[in-house]
């Protein structure tokens, strides 16, 4: 993983991007494969002392089981080519559709790439992107929402402290009786060899208003931040602040209305646009939620259809996760973290700490009279 445009003089060591890590592996219901792995960050270039110094900023995690596959994987043409290959694809999974774009007859040359061990380097970037982010007054915080049919039917937004109660949750939900109905939901998917899906949500506290921008359209925060959301294995839908329960209904209701004191600046007092307007954030909570399906190999595998012979059959099985939303929730805080610090690095600029809190504090400074942070 290299990192670019990080300014210079920003503190960060391995243990605090290892938190991070372990937070990714945690939580009820994942797979065998959290037992091999016990991710640790390397970070090769762009660090010194626990300081950035303005280069790239060279991060490796190693894949331990990797090893396990070697011969299997062999990069050179004398590997071990007795092993069969995987010719009946999982449904839910990549495995057909890049068989066909790639026109290969073994899903192995698909499913290592695809697979959502991947988001251990998100995970690591973003804790990078974190840390800038704390420069800036900007935490980012996640909680699942829904796991199954259980659903946590908190009204409002909850605050920091919910969110921080969340991370120590085994299914990182913030409320704890709620949390165990999930746990319960989970056992049922496992004990009838099934898998469960759910939603979680990811929320920024501090964040300024003025990121982003609608002069284009690749400009536009929210548009940047759900790419990066549905871009995460596993995710089928999106939405920003009260996202698709506002279509249906009125404008008068719809809108978060603008009020003033002289204590506390301009405010709002709902929050149904998410932070977010026109592409730009308008000094809100940050506020995006996530859809995952659920884990697409079974211990009771699915019809397919085996592509070296066109005979119906039921998909290959691979170690997997039961439910993987607590950790999909982490790899959520990590991509909106890293949008989040792209933006504030095109709106404050910087090659080093320095000048880069310097243009910050600039700003808030010239919006003092509207909005303050909270």
């Amino acid at each position: 993983m290299i990192l670019e445009g990080v300014p210079a003089g920003l503190p960060i060591s391995a243990q605090e991007i290892d938190k991070d890590l372990l937070q990714r592996q945690r939580g009820y219901g994942r797979g065998a494969r959290m037992a091999i792995e016990q991710d640790e960050v390397a970070i090769l270039a762009g660090i010194r002392r626990g300081v950035t110094i303005g280069s790239p900023i060279a991060l490796s995690i190693r894949n331990r089981d990797h090893e396990n596959w070697r011969p299997t994987m062999a990069v050179d043409a004398e590997g071990d080519d007795t092993v069969s290959p995987e010719t009946k694809p999982r449904p839910g999974h990549g495995d057909l559709a890049g068989m066909l774009k790639f026109g290969t007859g073994d899903a192995r040359d698909v499913l290592e790439r695809a697979s959502a061990r991947e988001t251990a380097a998100r995970v690591a970037a973003g804790a990078v992107a974190r840390r800038l982010l704390r420069e800036s007054g900007i935490t980012v915080r996640s909680r699942v929402v829904a796991i199954g049919g259980v659903a946590d039917q908190e009204i409002g937004l909850p605050t920091e402290d919910r969110f921080a109660m969340a991370a120590e949750n085994p299914v990182r939900c913030a409320d704890e009786a709620i949390g165990e109905l999930m746990v319960e939901e989970i056992d049922k998917a496992m004990q009838s060899d099934d898998t469960v899906g759910g939603i979680f949500e990811v929320v920024a506290f501090g964040v300024m208003p003025g990121l982003g921008s609608y002069a284009q359209s690749d400009q536009r925060l929210d548009g940047r931040l759900t790419a990066a959301l549905a871009s995460i294995p596993g995710i089928k839908g999106v939405e920003v602040g009260g996202g698709f329960a506002l279509s249906s209904m009125r404008g008068s209701e719809a809108h978060d209305e603008i009020f003033y004191s002289p204590e506390r600046g301009l405010f709002r007092t709902t929050n149904r646009a998410g932070g977010l307007e026109a592409g730009i954030t308008n000094g809100s909570p940050l506020v995006l939620r996530a859809a995952m399906k659920p884990i697409p190999t079974l211990a009771r595998p699915l019809a397919t259809v085996d592509l070296q012979t066109l005979e119906p059959s039921t998909a290959f099985r691979e170690r997997a996760d039961v439910c993987a939303v607590p950790a999909a929730a982490v790899v959520g805080e990590a991509m909106v973290a890293t949008v989040l610090a792209d933006a504030t690095l095109e709106k404050f600029g910087g090659d080093s700490l320095v000048e880069y809190k310097r243009n910050l504090e600039g700003y808030l400074g010239q919006i003092s009279r509207f909005w303050r942070p909270t």
